[in-house]
């Protein structure tokens, strides 16, 4: 026998009833508020609202909002991009110039008759190191002005201005021009070249290929430190002088001689000079140290001329001497198969009146062995200076011999 209790029947029935009526309300609220969308998107897309979407290009962000390709609003931001680098070409960019080598020719004589005129020989680039007295200093390289009838001063902005040579030095391939110092903006910053490591980040600043990319800035490492790189001055075939250079992986392009190479502090640590440029070889620039350059450009500033110790000789290297001369000619004994020969002497020089003769064949200088011409010129030019005595060793009829000779500055070798 069951009980029934009649009031909870009627609470069951209660709590259906509401569920219904909460389910009907549901689905009119989402009905009602899809109907509400359809109905606000086309207000919406017209203001230039929906949809939004953000797209990069670069170092710019633009914002912008679409329907229908109609209505579009965009915003562009600019980034303003520092680091060592820009700071770097922003300190020195303005410093470096443009070369440009004018010689006499006859470039006119094919359309007139009995004319001649001037052109453009080459370009290379500068870099300004100095400003006083209304003037302005700029170093490059030798064989940037060599030749050269006139000389002019290019800038970024295509403005050109006369130039004069002040002094030029084939040994070490810097030259010095002095121009007027209205236009020059900013005056390179000298570095330590002597405390530069291997790795270390460098930025070449120059002229590749004359003005139309004038300049240019490109960046690399130092490769090498106190590269040796031999140097055959009058192009007869024979190394005359051994240069020591910088090596950097920053390309350096004809029309880079000249110009600047820069540490990440903007300051100049070299001079960049030249470029082995072969088809197997890549990323090789070589740059003159610029504490190596400095003693060379102020000489050239000063007195048009590098002031180097004078012997007063013309040399000739023993191994370019065939074995047959050196032992007839020479006297030399068979052991002795290095040293420079004397070819002449300068009456009243110094090694005149330190009894050096023709023929005589030096080996040694203040205790240093002497091989060659290339070591000769690296003891006197770098380790010697005007008015300094120099013990010398040599061969004269197979006898060794020994002298004291004083240097003079009178001119240079």
């Amino acid at each position: 026998m069951g009980y029934y209790d009649d009031h909870s029947q009627n609470r069951f029935r209660e709590q259906k009833g509401n569920r219904g009526g909460i389910f009907f309300a549901s689905v009119f609220g989402a009905i009602l508020g899809a109907i509400l969308v359809i109905i606000a998107i086309p207000a919406l897309s017209n203001r230039g609202i929906l949809p939004y979407q953000i797209e990069t290009n670069n170092n710019n962000a633009v914002e912008s909002a679409t329907s229908d390709n109609q209505n579009v609003i965009q915003k562009q931001i600019a980034y303003d991009v520092n680091t060592n680098t820009t700071k770097a070409v922003e300190k020195a960019a303005d410093a470096v110039v443009g070369i440009n080598n004018i010689q006499s020719s006859s470039f006119w004589s094919d359309q007139e008759a009995g004319s001649s005129g001037e052109e453009a020989a080459g370009t290379g680039s500068g870099v300004v190191y100095k400003k006083a007295g209304g003037k302005a200093f700029v170093v490059t390289n030798h064989h940037v002005v060599e030749g050269a009838t006139k000389l002019e001063v290019s800038f970024s902005d295509g403005t050109k201005i006369p130039a004069k040579l002040l002094g030029s030095d084939v040994w070490t391939d810097l030259a010095v021009l002095e121009v007027d110092a209205d236009k020059i903006k900013k005056v390179a910053e000298f570095g330590d070249s002597d405390s530069l490591k291997m790795g270390e980040p460098v930025i070449a600043i120059g002229n590749p290929l004359g003005a139309t990319f004038s300049g240019s800035v490109t960046q690399g490492i130092i490769s090498g430190l106190k590269r040796t790189i031999p140097v055959d001055i009058n192009q007869d075939g024979l190394i005359d002088w051994n240069a020591e250079v910088l090596q950097t992986d920053a390309a350096i392009n004809p029309g880079n001689s000249g110009g600047a190479l820069i540490n990440i502090a903007g300051q100049l640590i070299g001079i960049n000079s030249m470029k082995i440029a072969q088809n197997a070889v890549e990323g090789i620039g070589l740059s003159i140290p610029i504490n190596s350059a400095r003693p060379i450009i102020d000489d050239l500033e000063k007195f048009g001329t590098v002031k180097r110790p004078y012997m007063g000789v013309d040399l000739k290297s023993v191994s370019e001497i065939p074995a047959y001369y050196q032992e007839e000619a020479l006297k030399l004994p068979r052991n002795i198969n290095y040293g420079v020969a004397l070819r002449q002497v300068v009456p009243n020089s110094p090694a005149a009146q330190a009894g050096l003769k023709e023929l005589d064949v030096i080996v040694e200088m203040d205790g240093e062995k002497i091989n060659d011409v290339i070591d000769l010129r690296k003891h006197l030019y770098q380790k010697k200076k005007i008015g300094e005595q120099m013990k010398i060793k040599y061969y004269r009829e197979g006898k060794l011999k020994q002298t004291t000779l004083t240097l003079t500055g009178d001119t240079t070798q």
